[in-house]
């Protein structure tokens, strides 16, 4: 696989990581309801195109809180991988599902982004894996600390992505029928201007 290839529902596999109240509270990179509205697109992209995507936690009961329930209920029959260490790929159950999943690309979003996003995107990369990423579904303690691990991995080989990006980058194409109407549901409910757009495009030009 090469990062020229593009995204598709066969090469890649989609990565939460630990979307939890408390890591919520700490969020101060981005507004934290834009934050949840983009995490949420790119979940729904997961679901639209059926992609193996892995949801893990971190000391659930002691610190963070559970996983967003916006996100169990997109993914309700997810296992989710609960751990102690802040470096995901330091536990073996999540490097596990990593590599039963058997793709090459990973697309992951994470709070925070310089600890959760950036060390097992380090890591992934080192075990041979291409890492995707999505910045407008991760948050950081502060502006500068986002940037500066978005900096760190970018400079380490990662791919910066958005949310909306991956959701079109698996559709390509409108002929593609089986996943138009709901990557359009997305679209319109998640895609702030463009999903107007869309919606007065339907109701306006289209009738």
């Amino acid at each position: 696989m090469s990062k020229l290839d593009l995204l598709n529902p066969t090469n890649s596999t989609v990565i939460f990581i630990d979307f939890q109240p408390q890591m919520t509270f700490g969020v101060a990179s981005i507004d934290r309801q834009t934050l949840m509205n983009n995490v949420i697109l790119l979940a729904k992209a997961a679901r639209i195109f059926r992609v193996p995507t892995i949801l893990t936690t971190v000391e659930t009961k002691s610190f963070s809180g559970n996983m967003w329930p916006q996100l169990l209920d997109i993914f309700p029959d997810n296992d989710i991988i609960e751990r102690s260490s802040m470096n995901s790929w330091d536990d073996p159950k999540f490097v596990e599902a990593v590599q039963a999943a058997g793709r090459s690309k990973l697309i992951m979003a994470a709070l925070w982004t310089e600890v959760c996003l950036a060390y097992p995107t380090l890591d992934a990369m080192k075990a041979g894996y291409e890492v995707y990423a999505v910045e407008d579904a991760s948050g950081g303690t502060s502006v500068v600390a986002h940037n500066a691990a978005m900096r760190r991995i970018e400079q380490a080989g990662a791919v910066p992505m958005t949310a909306l990006q991956v959701l079109l980058e698996y559709q390509r194409t409108w002929a593609r029928k089986e996943t138009y109407d709901d990557v359009i549901a997305a679209v319109k409910e998640h895609g702030g201007a463009y999903g107007q757009g869309v919606e007065y495009a339907y109701t306006m030009v289209h009738g």
